[in-house]
C-alpha cells in the first residue's frame, strides 16, 4: 500500500503537470486566434486580386478563357502538417486524405513529387510508401509564413521547368471552429478555369470600369503570382490554426484526465491517512492495555 508521503509526491507531480497542460491549452487558444486573424486579413487582399483578374479577364476573354484543361500527367503535391507533437490525429488525417487522393489521380509514383511542410507529416507519408522530395519546417508565428511562401513558389518554379510538373495540389487542414478542423484540397496550378470564367462574367460593382495600359499577359501573370501567394499563405494559416485546434483538444482531454487522477489521489491520500491514524490509535490503546495488565 502507498504511504501518505508517496501519495503527496504523486499529487504534487500531477499538480505540476496540470499547470503545464493549462499553459499549453491557453497558448493553443491564443495561437488559433492569431492565425484566424491572418486568414481574415487575407480576405480584403484576395478581393483586390480577384478584382484585378476580373478586369483583365473581361478584356481578354478570348485569349485566356479558351485554354483547355490539361490532363494531369506529372503531379506536384504540397502537404501541410506539423513539426511538433501533441496534436492528435492532425498529421495522420491529412496524410490519409492526401494519399487516397493521389492514388486515385491516376498519376504513377515516379511522376509525383512531394513537398512536405512539417517533419511529422513527412514521416507519415514515407511510412505509407510515398517518398518526400522536399521538406520545410513550420513557422512559429505569422511572421515566418511569408518567407516560406516565397520558398515554396521557388520550388514550384523549379519543379515546373526542370521536372515538367503540370499540376500542383495543396493539401492542408482547414480550421472550422473551437477544436475542430477538416482536411482540404486546393488545385493551385493550373488555375481553375471555371473560377476564371466566373470572375470574367461577374458583374462589376460600380458603373466606372477600370482600364489598364500595361501588357495584358504581364498583368495577368503578376496577378496569378499574387493568387499563388494568397493561396499558400492561407494554407499555412489554416493548417497552423488546425494544428493548435488539435493541440487544444489534446490538452483539454489531458486536463480532464489529470483532474480525475488528482481527485482519485486525494481520496487515496485521505483514506491512507485515516488508516494510518487509526492504526496509531489502536497501537496506543494496545500499549495502554498492556501497561495496565503489567501494573495490575
Amino acid at each position: 500500500m502507498q504511504t501518505t508521503e508517496s501519495l503527496k509526491r504523486r499529487m504534487k507531480s500531477a499538480g505540476d503537470l496540470l499547470s503545464v497542460v493549462k499553459t499549453m491549452k491557453a497558448l493553443a487558444a491564443v495561437s488559433i486566434r492569431q492565425y484566424q486573424r491572418a486568414v481574415d486579413s487575407l480576405r480584403d487582399y484576395n478581393r483586390t486580386v480577384e478584382m484585378g483578374l476580373q478586369i483583365v479577364l473581361k478584356e481578354r476573354m478570348g485569349a485566356t478563357m479558351h485554354r483547355k484543361d490539361t490532363k494531369m500527367k506529372r503531379l506536384g503535391v504540397i502537404i501541410f502538417g506539423s513539426d511538433q507533437g501533441l496534436c492528435g490525429q492532425l498529421n495522420d488525417q491529412i496524410s490519409v486524405f492526401t494519399l487516397d487522393y493521389i492514388k486515385n489521380s491516376g498519376v504513377k509514383k515516379e511522376n509525383r513529387k512531394v513537398l512536405s511542410i512539417g517533419a511529422r507529416v513527412a514521416d507519415y507519408m514515407e511510412d505509407a510508401g510515398q517518398s518526400v522530395d522536399e521538406l520545410m519546417g513550420t513557422p512559429s508565428s505569422t511572421a515566418g509564413i511569408t518567407p516560406l511562401v516565397q520558398e515554396i513558389i521557388m520550388v514550384i518554379d523549379e519543379w515546373h521547368f526542370r521536372n515538367n510538373i503540370d499540376h500542383f495540389l495543396l493539401f492542408y487542414n482547414e480550421y472550422v471552429t473551437g477544436a475542430t478542423y477538416h482536411p482540404h484540397m486546393l488545385q493551385l496550378l493550373p488555375v481553375n478555369m471555371d473560377w476564371l470564367t466566373q470572375l470574367a462574367r461577374k458583374k462589376w460593382d460600380s458603373k466606372s470600369l477600370p482600364i489598364f495600359r500595361m501588357d495584358g499577359d504581364r498583368i495577368f501573370s503578376s496577378l496569378i503570382r499574387e493568387y499563388l501567394f494568397v493561396s499558400l499563405y492561407r494554407a499555412f494559416a489554416e493548417s497552423l490554426a488546425s494544428e493548435n485546434a488539435s493541440r487544444l483538444a489534446s490538452m483539454q482531454n489531458a486536463e480532464k484526465n489529470i483532474e480525475e487522477q488528482l481527485v482519485e489521489l486525494h481520496v487515496q491520500f485521505h483514506r491512507t491517512r485515516q488508516m494510518t491514524i487509526t492504526e496509531e490509535l489502536l497501537d496506543i490503546v494496545a500499549g495502554f492495555e498492556a501497561l495496565q495488565e503489567q501494573t495490575g
